[in-house]
Order: structure tokens, then C-alpha cells, then sequence
């Protein structure tokens, strides 16, 4: 068949790094012909419009769907648009405001304010700062509304909003609207039990004016009190007054950009926005942050590199997120880049060195980093007068290091890097670098993480208190197999912690693989497959909703077994719907695959390293174990996969394709 269709014009308006489709069926055909979808497109968004443009010539039941972070690229930023109304009746004009959010997703900051004061001075430049901080802001414009009521739009971005920032001017009280939406402000406040916060910004009237004390807001209230009646403006002037004894920033005693600044470093450490996510299941980890602080000193000048270095799955990510939570709020920019070593060997470390850039600078000029030696120039010169926080998460090659923060001159004064791996000697790169070694917990710290996850709370029942110390001591006090093992053994009976302890006994001594494959082989069938689906593909920066429509396809029944998996702490789900997974057990993962055959990988089930893969569709052998598996081309040198190369591999029901386009008719090959 002839028909062809292209995805990537569909959804052009998207700006990403690459470009790749990924599609899964069980024993289902892709789409006829050709197409590209840009990395970023949710599962649903490629199923409907799939759906809609062939499905009905093909397969009912084929499931397209993209892996990445789909929630960042096709987040909107949608503006609700709005006529420029200039008046000097301050109650005139239609409704309206700026919302910097979707439909469905809450606001996180409301700015009210009045129209010819600041709109297009101050309370604009604020409000470009905080989206381009990456918070969901409304901007109400008081001149575009009439009536006397509230509207709906307006009501529902104060109920949901968690911060409020009223912008005092001279002239903000003879408007109505903005009086209103202060008494709504602390009535919302009063009624959240501590959940929401008023910032208030006085910009040219002095808190003095603001509680009425003087005659430039006491003035506009006759006027209102004939209009709206007394009992009315009584609310609004004690809600006046309210505001204006709370902490707020004076515009007269500083410029307008370091008070913008200040005000989004306050929003953000408020909002919690740039924080990573740590459970809160923590134990010893506070004497190591106490030491990492000391080492990183943010109150001296210079720039400082601290290595913080230790075998697997004993807490160096853990302890970098909670020193990077606590510090981010002090930093101009902050940038967490994690599982260096897994994304350098995915994507290439110029796709790293465009993620820094863009959540230091702006991500709309990361195209300009073509290649790495355009990455540290861009790093090197537009850094170096930037006061920055940045980690580099798992590293494991000196190369990573020199092309990502490579000299101290790149970055300016205050600047801290965190660098955390399991080698020392990868850290010998840099100079000056101060280096940390964590170690393993001590007992009484192990035994209560391990009880923890075990029991639910801090020491062991007197029946368990033997085994629970012999499992503490065999593990060697590594956090992630104390948490793992108590998470199987959480209400088991005793016959299976009487097993588990004589398993244990015959591992090494913190050989961390083989204490975590009980866990593993514990998994029914479908479990196994969806962790190990997990391990090779779905590392950290996937979506659950959209792998559940493979797993579903599959009969692996996902909704359950990504409860166990959580259940057993093999895998975690992050803000809100990122499927998390330690790199130990990611490594874990995939080395049960590699054994599946050690020199073929067109004998193993799943093929994650694209020079394979590749190898794998051009020879014409047959390859009936292959299930799953990731090709990739480039920009300059994209892949065209032919529907003949597909048909070699018949039990294939997930193929993610970056910078590729498919050709010919797939149908024939797949349908069962």
C-alpha cells in the first residue's frame, strides 16, 4: 500500500531535542507508511491521533504511544486572550486575566494588581519571571473586568492558587476589583490551615498607606462605601490592613530586578518547585548533610567542586537531592542532573549539556549546541557570571566531568558543583575538588531503615529481633538492600524470613545483586516482565500512564504489578506518575538480560544499546526472542526502517525509534 503520513507535521509547534516514535503491540502492526512523532508526545496524544488517521485500515487494537518526558515538552503554556483596554474607569472593559497554566491544572501564584500602574512595567517583567521560572502563574488585570461580582475564571484562580501577590501602587484602592480579590485572598488564606500564603509587594505606596493611615488609600473609601455599602468596604479595609502588616518587599528601597528576583527565589523555596523527591523514610542522613554543607561553605566566594563517592546503593543520590533541596532557594540557578552515566550512554553527552543549559539559561537556544565542542563553549562564556548550585549525578567517566564543568572559570562566584559517583578516581579530573566518602550505615542505624520497611516502625518484634539483626549484618548496612529485603519480607511468615536469612548467609558480603534477586525472584511472571521492562527502557523519566497501555496490550496486568513492584520498593512512582528505579536495579535488570545470551544480543529479549539494535534489523537472520528494543538515528543521519527489516523480528511488541521514519506496509508481517 501507498498511503503515507507524517506525525511531526501534526505537531510542529513542538520544540524538542530529537525526535522518536515508540510503539508497542502485542502480535499488532505499526502504522502503514511513515512517520516521525516528536519525542515528547504522550501515549494517548500518538494513540488518538493514530486512531484517527489509520488506524481504521489497520489492526483495532495497535497502541502507539512515545517514551519521554512527554508532561515537560507538552506542557502549554496557554494565554486566555485578552482585548488592551485602556480607560480611566477603573470598573470598565470586559473580564479576563492571564493564566500561564492549562485547563485542569491548578495555579500555583495569583498577581492581582492595578492595569495603568504596572501592567506593563513592573507585573509584566514579574510575571515573564516566574513562567520562565517555571511556575504557573495568573495575572489578573483589573481595567478588563465589569459587574461587581467575581467571576468564575477569576474565583477559580484564587481558590486554587497557593501564593497570592497583591501589588500595592498608588492608585490600587481606588479600584474595586482589587479590593475584592484582597478580601477573597485572606479569606482563602484563613480557611487553609497554613497551605496558602500572601506575599505582598509594596511598589509605590508604603505599608503605612496600605493600612490606611494616610490619605493615598483612606481617600478612594467614601467612594466605595456609596457604591458597595459599609459593611462591604469595612471587609476590604480590614483585609487592608491585614495584608499590610505581613512580610512583603518595599520597591522603594531597592530596583525592580533584584526585587523580582528575590520574589521568585521566595516563591520558589515556597512552592518547592525546584526540589527533587526524597522519601521520607531517611535514617543517618542528617551527619552526613551537616558534612557536605561544611565542604560546600555557600558563604564564601570562589567556586567549589565536592565529590561525594561510595559503592552502590549506599545513599549518594539520596543525600546530593537533600543537600540540593535545602540550597537551591540561595542559588541564581540551580540544575540536578541525574543518572549521568545512564544518559551519556543513551542520548550522548550533548543532550546532557543541553538539559544544563536549559534549566540554567534558556531552553529556547539550546539548538545552538550542535555538537559537544559547541556545549562547553556555550557553558564555558554564558555561566561565568552566573551564581549557580549544579549536580552532576553518577558519574563514572572523567570525559563526562570535562564536558559538562570542566574548569572553575566557567562558572561565577558562589557557584557549587556536587558531583557524586562510585569511583574516586573519576573526581582526580578536576582540581581543588573536595572529596566526601560515604560508608555504609552503622547497626543501629541499619536495623531501624530496615524495620522501617519491614515492621512499619523503628525496632523489630521480640520474635524477629534475631532474625531481623542477621539480615541487618549480612547486607552490610547498604540502604537500598535494607529496604528492598524488608519490603519483601513485610508481613511474611516466619517460614520465609527463616528462608531469606540462609539465602543471604550464602551471598558474599554486600554483593548487592545477589541480595536484591530474592526480591526479584519473588515477582510472579508478570511482574518480572514489567520490571525488567522497566530496567532496559523506562529508567527514570517515563510516564506510568503511558507504559500501562503496553503492559495492558500484553496481558501483563500493570496496575497490579507495578503495586507489588512499589509495594517490594523496587520501583517507586514520583511526582505524581515518574516511574523511578534505583540504578542497582536498573544494572540488576539488565544484566539478567545480558545472561539471557552473553555474545548474542539478538538472542535476548530486550536490546537497549542502539549499535546492537541496529545490527539486529540489518542482518536478514530471524530473531525470535527479541521483544522489545531502542534504535536510533541522528539529525544529520536519520534511519529509515523498511517493513522488511521488522518482519525478521516477529515477536516484537515495543520498538522506540529516535530520529527515524518506517516505510512500506507493516501489516502483513505482524497480523496473527
Amino acid at each position: 500500500m501507498g498511503f503515507k503520513f507524517n506525525l511531526n507535521a501534526l505537531c510542529r509547534s513542538t520544540t524538542t531535542y530529537g525526535s522518536s516514535f515508540a510503539w508497542c503491540s502485542c502480535c499488532q502492526p505499526p502504522p502503514l507508511g511513515y512517520h516521525r512523532t516528536p519525542r515528547g508526545v504522550s501515549a494517548m496524544f500518538a494513540a488518538m491521533m493514530l486512531g484517527g488517521l489509520a488506524l481504521g485500515l489497520l489492526a483495532p487494537t495497535m497502541l502507539a504511544f512515545v517514551k519521554s518526558k512527554a508532561s515537560k515538552i507538552f506542557r502549554r503554556r496557554t494565554t486566555t486572550a485578552k482585548k488592551e483596554a485602556e480607560t480611566n474607569n477603573p470598573e470598565a472593559a470586559t473580564s479576563g486575566g492571564d493564566a500561564s497554566a492549562p485547563a485542569g491544572e491548578e495555579y500555583e501564584v495569583f498577581l492581582s494588581f492595578r492595569g495603568p500602574d504596572t501592567r506593563t512595567g513592573f507585573t509584566d517583567c514579574l510575571y515573564h519571571d516566574m513562567l520562565g521560572a517555571g511556575i504557573r502563574v495568573y495575572r489578573d488585570d483589573e481595567e478588563l473586568r465589569v459587574g461587581r461580582e467575581i467571576g468564575s475564571e477569576l474565583m477559580r484562580a484564587l481558590n486554587v492558587s497557593k501564593i497570592y501577590v497583591p501589588i500595592f501602587s498608588r492608585d490600587y484602592a481606588s479600584s474595586s476589583w482589587c479590593l475584592r480579590e484582597v478580601a477573597h485572598m485572606v479569606d482563602c488564606t484563613a480557611r487553609s490551615k497554613g497551605n496558602k500564603e500572601i506575599l505582598p509587594v509594596f511598589y509605590d505606596a508604603s505599608p503605612s498607606d496600605v493600612k490606611l493611615r494616610t490619605g493615598l488609600y483612606s481617600n478612594a473609601m467614601p467612594k466605595h462605601r456609596k457604591k458597595f455599602g459599609a459593611e462591604e468596604v469595612k471587609r476590604w479595609e480590614d483585609a487592608l490592613v491585614e495584608v499590610a502588616e505581613l512580610k512583603g518587599w518595599d520597591l522603594k528601597a531597592r530596583g525592580h530586578g533584584e526585587a523580582i528576583k528575590l520574589i521568585i527565589r521566595e516563591v520558589l523555596v515556597k512552592l518547592k518547585i525546584k526540589h527533587k523527591y526524597v522519601t521520607n523514610q531517611l535514617v543517618g542522613v542528617d551527619d552526613h548533610v551537616d558534612d557536605i554543607m561544611k565542604l560546600l561553605d555557600v558563604d564564601s566566594e570562589g567556586v567549589r567542586f565536592v565529590g561525594i563517592h561510595g559503592m552502590g546503593g549506599v545513599g549518594k543520590t539520596t543525600l546530593a537531592k537533600v543537600v540540593f533541596n535545602q540550597l537551591c532557594s540561595y542559588f541564581d540557578d540551580c540544575c540536578f542532573l541525574g543518572d549521568v552515566r545512564e544518559s551519556s550512554e543513551k542520548g550522548g553527552l550533548v543532550n546532557l549539556q543541553k538539559q544544563l543549559y536549559s534549566d540554567i539559561l534558556d531552553s529556547r537556544f539550546v539548538d545552538n549546541i550542535h555538537d559537544i565542542d559547541d556545549g562547553i563553549n556555550q557553558i564555558g562564556t554564558r555561566f561565568r557570571s552566573k551564581k549557580v548550585l549544579i549536580v552532576l549525578d553518577d558519574v563514572d567517566k572523567e570525559q563526562q566531568l570535562e564536558k559538562l564543568a570542566g574548569e572553575r572559570d566557567w562558572f561565577g562566584s558562589g557557584s557549587r558543583i556536587i558531583i557524586t559517583t562510585r569511583n574516586e578516581i573519576t573526581l582526580r579530573v578536576l582540581d581543588e575538588v573536595l572529596i566526601y566518602e560515604l560508608k555504609e550505615l552503622n547497626f543501629d542505624q541499619a536495623l531501624k531503615l530496615f524495620c522501617i520497611h519491614a515492621f512499619r516502625k523503628d525496632s523489630p518484634p521480640y520474635q524477629y529481633d534475631t532474625p531481623a539483626s542477621e539480615i541487618v549484618v549480612t547486607t552490610g548496612g547498604l540502604p537500598l538492600a535494607l529496604e528492598v529485603i524488608g519490603s519483601f519480607l513485610y508481613r511474611q511468615p516466619q517460614e520465609i524470613w527463616k528462608e531469606t536469612v540462609e539465602r543471604l548467609a550464602r551471598i558474599p558480603h554486600k554483593d548487592v545483586r545477589q541480595q536484591l534477586m530474592i526480591s526479584y525472584g519473588a515477582l510472579e511472571d508478570e511482574g518480572k516482565q514489567i520490571f525488567l521492562d522497566i530496567a532496559c527502557f523506562f529508567v527514570n523519566d517515563t510516564k506510568k500512564t503511558n507504559c500501562i497501555y503496553m503492559w495492558e496490550a500484553c496481558n501483563f496486568f500493570p496496575e497490579t504489578g507495578i503495586q507489588v513492584l512499589m509495594q517490594m520498593s523496587l520501583v517507586k512512582i514520583v511526582d505524581g506518575d515518574i516511574i523511578w528505579m534505583h540504578d542497582q536495579l536498573k544494572d540488576l535488570g539488565r544484566q539478567i538480560i545480558q545472561r539471557e545470551c552473553l555474545h548474542d544480543p539478538g538472542e535476548r529479549s530486550r536490546v537497549w544499546v542502539c549499535e546492537e539494535a541496529l545490527d539486529i534489523v540489518r542482518i536478514k537472520q530471524r530473531k525470535k526472542k527479541v521483544q522489545a528494543l531502542i534504535l536510533a538515528g541522528s539529525q544529520f543521519q536519520p534511519l529509515l526502517i523498511i517493513h522488511d527489516k521488522l518482519s525478521r523480528l516477529p515477536n516484537l511488541r515495543f520498538l522506540e525509534l529516535e530520529a527515524g521514519t518506517f516505510a512500506g506496509d507493516f501489516g502483513d508481517n505482524f497480523l496473527k
